[in-house]
């Protein structure tokens, strides 16, 4: 039982690939990404219950989250290049260069890719998630401002905590929240 959360995590990376071949926005698709955005919210929670969630699961549940949304992105980018304004792409490319500084920063004092699972994170996670689901609703332009302008705030946010803190911690919620291990 202890191996489950890690077995549905590589499940979800499994699954992520899966999309590739499949066709865009079809009922299949549909499925197969579904079970991706649930997998991911049932591999942690079943980490917690089980008391098993450790290093190894949190990197590779980090894997996976990047496997998806590469996946996801690289399908359903055309289809938000014909859709989104420039100011939303302004904000998307921003939020990725924080990312990246982010990432490299974390690399250099930790010495390791480091991935944070905050709130503001995990709210991102949910709202870019949601994009496939929302992308040819009217309000959709409307959605992607507000889910850039979160991701943007969610970078920054995780950009602050890897330069605030001494050590790294998977589980900082928030930058607000501290421990005894930060600065």
């Amino acid at each position: 039982m202890k191996h489950l959360p890690n077995i549905i995590t590589l499940s979800r990376i499994a699954s992520s690939l899966a999309l590739m071949p499949i066709s865009l926005f079809s009922n299949f698709f549909f499925v197969v990404y579904t079970y991706c955005g649930v997998s991911d919210i049932l591999d942690g929670a079943l980490a917690r219950i089980l008391h098993c969630n450790d290093e190894f699961g949190a990197r590779l549940d980090s894997i996976a989250d990047i496997v998806f949304y590469a996946v996801t992105a690289f399908k359903i980018l055309p289809v938000l290049c014909s859709k989104l304004t420039p100011s939303i792409w302004y904000i998307i490319t921003a939020t990725v260069i924080i990312r990246i500084i982010s990432y490299t920063a974390a690399v250099i004092k930790y010495r390791r890719f480091a991935s944070l699972h905050t709130y503001m994170n995990k709210l991102t996670g949910f709202f870019v998630f949601t994009v496939p689901y929302i992308i040819f609703l009217p309000f959709a332009k409307t959605a992607c401002m507000i889910i850039s302008v979160v991701a943007l705030i969610a970078a920054a946010e995780e950009l602050i905590i890897h330069i605030r803190t001494y050590q790294y911690c998977a589980d900082i919620k928030t930058l607000f929240r501290r421990k005894s291990h930060e600065t």
